[in-house]
């Protein structure tokens, strides 16, 4: 019998990524099918902390996806917000859902069967399983792919190739104008001593930055958004990568490389992000990103299999046999 994987998520990329990329490992040990569920969160609902929240399934807008019978065998949940309404689909299915967290909601904790979160949030409990980064969609099957897909559009680039991840600002990091004029320059340096430069930002790189990136760097290869995301092929085809230090995500996806990755320090930061860096670092995994490219080597990270069989693992201890 086909098993049944929800992936719900708020529609932000990071959650929807993560979930996804659970589900999507843990489907094939499972002879599972993923259904993606992306939810809009109406009023007053979303401006509310989760655990006050009386009616959880009646916070979802039915101009997103909803949850609602047939329930699934697995859901997979990531991030605070789509936390209440994955506790209450597994409350109203009487317990039949096996509810995995992706990250520690707090107040469901010990609802959640199997809570997977990242070292630097904490240990959990008996119902954790414990990541050095973040879960991903990273696999050799999408590198492989992005790289036939984008392998003609990036060429004409000049080698070795410098993947280029640019985040922005969030709560507690920022990309100043002087620290951006800094990196700025650093690029050009290493255009100068051969490198090509391939660039993709983000939501969070703020408005202008792609134009001011292609006035400095006119060679490189620069993405803002329009067409075909190229994150995959550029991982797979750079030699060594540089990524802001803002995204947990974009850090714990470079290093399921085995590539070099550069950390570029952001104005800001947080004990939870200090935690991470420093766990990268020890893992040989990351470097700070002084303006040159080094060359080392480690066992590409695997979070996302390690997490995927541990679902894996607990759901069929739990099923009938």
């Amino acid at each position: 019998m086909s098993t049944t994987i929800w992936a719900v998520h708020d529609g932000k990329i990071g959650m929807a990524n993560q979930t996804l990329g659970l589900a999507e490992a843990v489907a094939p040990a499972l002879g599972g099918t993923v259904v993606e569920k992306s939810l809009v969160l109406r009023a007053p609902w979303r401006w509310l902390p989760p655990h006050a929240w009386l009616a959880p399934l009646a916070a979802i807008d039915p101009h997103g996806d909803h949850l609602a019978p047939p329930w699934p065998d697995v859901l997979i949940s990531c991030g605070r917000l789509v936390a209440a309404p994955a506790r209450a689909a597994k409350r109203v299915s009487s317990g039949r859902i096996f509810w995995v967290q992706v990250q520690d909601p707090s107040f469901a904790s010990g609802d959640a069967d199997l809570i997977v979160m990242p070292r630097h949030d904490g240990d959990g409990g008996a119902n954790a399983f414990v990541t050095l980064g973040a879960v991903h969609r990273v696999t050799p099957a999408r590198l492989a792919d992005g790289a036939r897909r984008f392998g003609p559009s990036l060429a004409r680039l000049k080698r070795p190739l410098v993947a280029v991840l640019l985040g922005g600002n969030n709560r507690v990091y920022r990309l100043t104008a002087a620290r951006l004029s800094s990196l700025i320059g650093q690029l050009t340096a290493l255009t100068q001593q051969g490198y090509g430069i391939a660039i993709t930002t983000s939501r969070r790189s703020g408005p202008g930055l792609a134009t001011q990136l292609r006035q400095a760097l006119p060679d490189a290869f620069i993405w803002s958004g329009d067409g075909d995301n190229p994150f995959f092929g550029l991982l797979a085809l750079a030699d060594a990568v540089v990524v802001t230090a803002d995204s947990v995500n974009m850090v714990s996806e470079a290093a399921a490389t085995g590539k070099p990755v550069h950390i570029v320090e952001l104005d800001g930061g947080s004990a939870k992000f200090a935690r991470f860096h420093a766990a990268m670092r020890a893992a040989n995994a990351t470097r700070p990103f002084t303006g040159t490219i080094e060359r080392w080597s480690y066992p590409p990270l695997d979070d996302t299999a390690r997490a995927a069989a541990e679902v894996a693992r607990r759901f069929t201890a739990r099923r009938p046999a």
